[in-house]
């Protein structure tokens, strides 16, 4: 049962913070509520469903006006604000009620020549269908045990059976102008309806308040929920997992299978994984691999999961990556060959999309969403859950039964869709999953910083745990990371096996984490070369030869280079390796050994495209050279910690996010390999020769 989370003391501290203008006031409770819902996946999730509240605005001349504040494209109901909810003038939509047809093109330039402020988001496409409501505030949801009610077959005697004449039914139409006509009509059909249900979509409640609206959108739910739980079977007991060492490599060949059906330059996509046990056991189904053509649970879904999920049953698993990548590609021909049959209805007028899908069940393992991002993967793989639920429902109370083909090709294809492909460029390192080791300190977590602003998403690997929370925190939900003693036997293997369980696999490794350590060479106790070995070689080489591992079976599966890298190793090597200093041959010995392991590591893997690169970084301040450290070697040279900082040919100190920049730039250099970059404001006997 979903909780009703208003408490009324945090109702009244919106209301106070938007000041004493009864409007604003009452557009305060209106966010309130609306951050209510949106923070219930029960409810909606990832910007699905919208809200609104009919009031009364004043235009620039002090005219008043009746508007409809109403959800925005682009703002999510979790976090939205005042603004994402623009004004629009009531009395130009409820005119439009009165033509016998719009399309979504015409209607999209109504409502934005009808904003109060012609810098706000487009208001939402189902603004008519609010305003054509008579009631104060609207509440629209796609609720999982409503979605189930609304795929029903038998979804009229379902929703007589829990509400009565309570609930009015709207049949299937796609958002827009014909929708928002047959619900207004629905509606006063039955004028005293507490909502409405659209079959195949969602669910529609209101009220004359925020609260009335808000309670009555719960209880609504919350009976379905009820109704559904009287019927619903035990629960099938899940499927053995996959063991880690198969799903390890089962998931990079999963990868690059999905990136065999795009452009041969084209990055691997991002997957995320849904293990637990309700996934496994939903994909314990006899029925699996027909419930997998049925369609999605509300149409909104088909742009981000696409119409069905790819299937991988345990003996292609077992079968490896070929057999992965068959699959693949059968679902690329039938994908392409339900473009061919839907698309000559609009003649030339549909981009057919790329042949990927969105979602994989995938045996023993989960359910995977996949995306461009590892966001859009995360996206994918909540609504591939929260469909699993529903289909479940659905099938112990009658069937699952959602919209079919050329419905669902109608809202993949939807134009306002289409004119959003090729608008803005993607960021250069969109997707791609780029490993940081040491990412919790000045550099690392500097770097990580740099790849994420490109596009990448970071799985970082620190000893400190405490360290890598705050760094993971500062960089955002959509990234990973794992606390390991990079030394400690079997440790890389196990953080690369993390990150690839995380996203699927791995493209840029940054092995970035070293330590100095000191003391004169000949009087060196035998157990400190050794540990620094440990950490600031053999760290390197054992980093090295499990992302290898990872980039050849992605390779592998996707069975060609094309003319993107196939995978990097980019090297943290510091200048100890070319110009050793007065004891630190501990720590130059390994430094210089690595150096030699960038050179032979791109001589051997050149020709798989797989590209090998380094840094030569001197004086940047970070846990490496400590404040202490600093002031100590200042001191010994008789300078100020400044001077000695910036003693290079610039006069300037080189810090953790030139390192980064320069990381970034190799790499982004394509056709660069066994090359280290001196980043060290200019240092004459630290120069490669």
């Amino acid at each position: 049962m979903i909780p009703n989370r208003w408490h009324d003391s945090d109702a009244d501290a919106m209301q106070a913070a938007a000041g004493q203008d009864p409007t604003a006031r009452e557009l305060a409770l209106r966010v309130y509520t609306s951050r209510l819902i949106g923070q219930d996946p029960d409810l909606v999730m990832h910007g699905g469903g919208n809200t609104s509240v009919k009031l009364t605005a004043h235009d620039v001349y002090g005219d008043a006006v009746e508007v409809i504040h109403i959800k925005g494209s682009g703002w999510d109901l979790e976090v939205i604000e005042a603004a994402g909810l623009p004004a629009v003038r009531l009395a130009p939509l409820m005119r439009l009620r009165d033509l016998p047809g719009l399309s979504d093109e015409a209607m999209v330039n109504v409502q934005r020549a009808n904003l109060m402020d012609s810098a706000a988001p487009n208001p939402s496409v189902e603004t008519l269908l609010h305003a054509w409501l008579p009631h104060k505030y609207v509440d629209h949801t796609h609720a999982t045990a409503f979605l189930t009610l609304a795929n029903l077959p038998e979804v009229a005697a379902a929703c007589r059976e829990i509400f009565g004449d309570r609930l009015t039914l709207v049949p299937y139409i796609m958002p827009g102008f014909a929708l928002a006509k047959a619900a207004a009509a629905a509606f006063e059909a039955n004028p005293e309806a507490e909502g409405l249900l659209l079959v195949n979509h969602g669910h529609f409640a209101w009220g004359p308040t925020a609260k009335a609206s808000y309670d009555r959108l719960l209880a609504h739910t919350n009976e379905v929920e009820d109704w559904l739980a009287q019927r619903r079977p035990a629960r099938l007991v899940p499927a053995a997992a996959l063991p880690a060492d198969r799903l390890a490599q089962a998931l990079p060949a999963l990868r690059g299978a999905l990136a065999s059906v795009l452009p041969e330059t084209a990055n691997l996509p991002v997957l995320d994984l849904r293990g637990d046990a309700a996934a496994r056991a939903f994909l314990a189904r006899p029925d699996l691999a027909e419930l997998a053509q049925r369609g999605v649970a509300t149409p909104d879904h088909v742009i981000r999961t696409k119409g069905h999920p790819l299937v991988l049953g345990a003996a292609t698993l077992a079968a490896g990556p070929e057999a992965i990548r068959a699959e693949v590609a059968g679902f690329a021909t039938r994908y392409r060959a339900y473009f061919d049959r839907q698309a000559p209805r609009f003649g030339d007028a549909k981009t057919m999309l790329a042949p990927m899908p969105g979602l994989v069940w995938m045996a023993g393992a989960g359910i995977v969403g996949v995306g461009a991002t590892a966001a859009a993967a995360r996206i994918a793989a909540d609504i591939g859950e929260q469909t699993a639920r529903v289909m479940a429902d659905g099938e112990a109370c009658g069937g699952f039964h959602p919209i079919p083909e050329t419905d669902l090709f109608d809202m993949e294809y939807w134009s306002l869709e289409q004119a959003k492909l090729g608008k803005g460029k993607a960021p250069r390192f969109q997707g791609q999953v780029v490993l940081v080791t040491g990412g919790a300190g000045a550099i690392g977590l500097a770097t990580a910083r740099a790849f994420a602003a490109e596009g990448a998403s970071l799985f970082l690997v620190d000893r400190e745990e405490a360290a890598l929370a705050t760094a993971l925190a500062a960089l955002g939900r959509d990234h990973g990371g794992i606390a390991y003693d990079i030394t400690a036997a079997g440790a890389a293997a196990a953080a690369v096996a993390a990150c690839v369980r995380r996203f699927g696999g791995l493209d840029i490794v940054v092995s970035n984490a070293g330590a100095a350590f000191t003391g004169e060479i000949a009087t060196l106790d035998d157990a400190v070369l050794r540990h620094s070995f440990e950490l600031n070689f053999f760290a390197h080489q054992a980093f090295a030869q499990a992302a290898v591992a990872v980039f050849r079976a992605q390779t592998a599966a996707r069975g060609t280079r094309g003319a993107a890298d196939t995978g990097q190793i980019l090297i943290n090597v510091s200048k100890q390796a070319v110009n050793p200093g007065k004891g630190f041959g501990a720590y130059g010995l390994p430094k210089a050994a690595s150096f030699f392991l960038l050179r032979q590591l791109a001589l051997e893997l050149g020709r798989e495209g797989i590209r090998v690169n380094g840094i030569n970084a001197d004086r940047i301040r970070s846990g490496l050279l400590t404040d202490a450290m600093i002031a100590e070697r200042a001191a010994a040279r008789g300078l100020d910690q400044a001077s000695y900082l910036g003693g290079n040919l610039l006069g300037r100190e080189v810090e953790a996010r030139h390192v980064a920049d320069a990381f970034v730039m190799l790499a982004g250099a394509g056709r660069t390999t066994a090359h280290v970059m001196t980043v060290d404001g200019g240092n004459i006997e630290a120069a490669l020769r």
